[in-house]
């Protein structure tokens, strides 16, 4: 009889809805050669504070939060991880914008041009 007590795998912190999924494909097939995924943070802008800021990522950081989809890998900044937790990522396009959008239970407000939020 072994001590040895089995965990479940940790879930990601956000998930990817299939056309955010589709979108870091359709990303990583124009990417730069030294590209190795798409990484997500939350750096300090706008007037509620932090952004969501898409990117690719050239190497990977010790604490990021790596999410391998079909098209290729999704990275979370590791500072970033804790306002994130329990988000949505979906891609939109409509005939005016395309862009993602984020359902965030962190979020405690954001500025009326949604383009920052507060946690």
């Amino acid at each position: 009889m072994s001590d040895t007590k089995t965990r479940p795998a940790p879930k990601a912190a956000i998930v990817l809805t299939p056309g955010a999924e589709k979108r870091v494909a359709d990303l990583m097939t124009k990417a730069p050669d030294d590209a190795i995924g798409v990484k997500l943070s939350t750096p300090r802008r706008g007037c509620s504070g932090l952004a969501y800021s898409v990117d690719y990522v050239t190497e990977e950081a010790k604490f990021d939060e790596k999410i391998e989809t079909p098209g290729g890998i999704f990275y979370i900044d590791g500072a970033s991880v804790l306002y994130l937790i329990g988000s949505t990522m979906d891609w939109v396009e409509d005939d005016f914008t395309a862009g993602f959008v984020f359902e965030n239970p962190n979020a405690k407000g954001a500025c009326g041009c949604g383009e920052s939020f507060m946690v």
